[in-house]
């Protein structure tokens, strides 16, 4: 159990000197996407399509993927009966499930994958899922009910528009280096390395300067926001031991790779969607923003719990 502390312990202090940053000045709050989009865009698909590339599929698509997928599907569905008895919009309702179930697989799950489990692969089905088959759902959602036009959404556009995201293009390229056993040579594999060895310290700097700037915007609780959270922060990690616990049988340290991943925090992404499409932007900041300050000790204490 030390161990699994200790880098937490790690991870937090990286992301608290993120906040130190920010709340000196250091860095300033439109450092934080230059940060981000250095995450996003290079150094975290790099370490994705490193570990990916090099790890036993079998592992990768293997508990974590099932016990996701069910969780998942256990507060989406809650979530969704709630705002139909709400009778809220197909938009409002899209973002809110977001809310309540989409990981930040990207930049706080491949840290906490890579340096707490050992294995920074565990989070790539999360990643493919999530950006094959979660956003394009939604977006298709979202584009339909956009502006109230209803208007149709081409089954081209909604294939083609996982393939933009940078992950997704890494995930699916060690994917298929570990298909097809290749070995790359290492003059290409130095350099994408070098790369990958930067995403976990900034991204969590980033993440840390985020949450400096964050209080500058207004949150709200009321109930779409205060369930979203709830069936992100608790519901679905209990959702995701219990399916590991009592379905899978599985015991001891096997149950904290799919717990502690199902506890991960909304992703920062449902906000950006949120505001491109003008749908429930305050739902969406104020379920990243508490989910994320909640996230630290519910994971901390996962770790502790199952170690």
């Amino acid at each position: 159990m030390s161990a699994v502390i200790g880098a937490f312990t790690a991870l937090v202090a990286v992301a608290v000197l993120g906040y130190v940053i920010g709340l000196f000045g250091v860095l300033r709050s439109q450092d934080e996407l230059v940060l981000s989009r250095l995450a996003f865009f290079v150094a975290t698909p790099a370490l994705l399509f490193t570990t990916v590339a090099k790890a036993d599929l079998g592992t990768i698509f293997s508990v974590v993927l099932v016990t996701n997928l069910v969780s998942l599907f256990v507060v989406q569905v809650v979530f969704l009966v709630a705002v139909v008895i709400w009778r809220r919009t197909r938009s409002q309702a899209a973002i809110g499930v977001l809310a309540a179930s989409y990981v930040n697989a990207g930049n706080l799950g491949v840290p906490v994958a890579a340096y707490v489990l050992g294995d920074g692969a565990l989070v790539a089905p999360i990643v493919l899922f999530q950006v094959l088959i979660m956003a394009p759902i939604a977006f298709a959602v979202l584009d339909s009910d956009r502006q109230g036009t209803g208007r149709r959404v081409s089954l081209r556009s909604v294939v083609m528009r996982p393939l933009r995201n940078p992950l997704t293009v890494a995930s699916l390229l060690g994917l298929l280096v570990s298909l097809l056993g290749l070995r790359l040579p290492d003059l290409l594999m130095r350099p994408i390395e070098l790369v990958a060895a930067a995403a976990v310290p900034v991204a969590l700097v980033a993440y840390g300067l985020s949450l400096s700037a964050g209080t500058k915007d207004s949150i709200t609780l009321r109930r779409d926001v205060v369930l979203a959270v709830a069936l992100k922060t608790f519901v679905q990690p209990l959702a995701a031991y219990a399916i590991a616990r009592w379905v899978l049988d599985l015991h001891g340290p096997a149950l904290l790779a799919p717990t502690l991943l199902a506890a991960l925090p909304t992703a920062q992404n449902v906000y950006v969607y949120a505001v491109h499409y003008r749908a429930s932007r305050t739902l969406a900041r104020s379920a990243v923003l508490l989910s994320t300050l909640l996230s630290i000790p519910v994971m901390i204490l996962i770790a502790g719990l199952l170690t």
